[in-house]
């Protein structure tokens, strides 16, 4: 009788096992989360009130995320409608292993891409290690992207009115220069950076910066709830996944982490499905 309830138990245990892990190989990384926030800021003109962003990141091409699944996103994409698009990092896993057919078929996936206001991207840790620091600004630029490493591009509307959209390189393989670059934001205007990483917003607080949107985390990748995140990273150990609020010097920061698309490492997610962020963009 105990023989029984003890095989019992361990049979259930392993079926719940196998079951999980089914789901977090097989089914969640499949599975695509809409996040939609709405930032109201006196910063924001009214030539911008109702600007909508899409935020993707973390797609890390390879074999356990193809092509065909990038224009399963793209076409995702598309229909939001964005005003802008920014992609904040790692678009191929290992670029060194990733051949130049899928490399040329992914770049036309991209350029379909479609936003009036513009498609803004800046490098991940991955886009400068593994062989893509030789290729990645051209690539995207050739995808019609602005990629913007260490600078500001602003946004004039008919009216004169502006929006600053900031990029930073990666603070793990690149050379970022957030002094010189965040320095030259105007305090009246909105100002949004794009930064890989995370955790590196408590360093932007002395600066007027009213967005941040990063990656990097994969939102931890495999969760189990009510514990910590078992896979975590580099600069985003902090900041895992959703909207923080930051104090800042001049004004609040409001940090976004994307949980991202793709997978690395593991080609599995549990409790941190990949994530299209919506933000809309209001005068108050």
């Amino acid at each position: 009788m105990i023989f029984r309830k003890i095989a019992l138990a361990f049979s259930s245990i392993l079926l719940f096992l196998c079951g999980t892990g089914f789901y977090a190989i097989e089914i969640e990384p499949n599975t695509l989360s809409v996040t939609r926030i709405n930032i109201v800021n006196k910063q924001i003109k009214q030539s911008f009130n109702g600007l909508k962003i899409v935020q993707f990141s973390d797609t890390h091409l390879g074999p356990d995320f193809t092509v065909d699944q990038l224009q399963a996103l793209v076409d995702r994409i598309q229909l939001l409608q964005p005003d802008i698009v920014a992609f904040t990092g790692d678009l191929i896993d290992q670029y060194n292993e990733y051949g130049s057919k899928n490399r040329e078929k992914a770049q036309k996936v991209l350029a379909s891409i479609e936003a009036p206001l513009g498609k803004y991207a800046v490098y991940g840790n991955h886009d400068r290690g593994g062989g893509g620091n030789r290729v990645y600004k051209r690539y995207m630029e050739e995808a019609g992207f602005i990629v913007l490493v260490n600078e500001v591009h602003t946004l004039t509307s008919a009216a004169g009115e502006k929006l600053s959209l900031a990029g930073l390189d990666d603070f793990l393989l690149g050379k970022p220069q957030s002094k010189r670059t965040l320095q030259s934001l105007r305090e009246e205007d909105f100002n949004l950076l794009l930064v890989h990483e995370p955790d590196t917003a408590d360093r932007f607080t002395d600066y007027p910066v009213d967005l941040q949107l990063s990656g990097h985390s994969h939102g931890g990748q495999f969760r189990i709830p009510f514990l910590k995140p078992m896979i975590t990273t580099s600069l985003a150990d902090k900041y895992i996944e959703g909207q923080y609020t930051l104090q800042g010097k001049i004004r609040p920061l409001t940090l976004y982490v994307n949980r991202g698309i793709g997978t690395t490492r593991l080609p599995l997610r549990l409790f941190a499905k990949p994530e299209l962020t919506v933000i809309h963009l209001f005068a108050s």
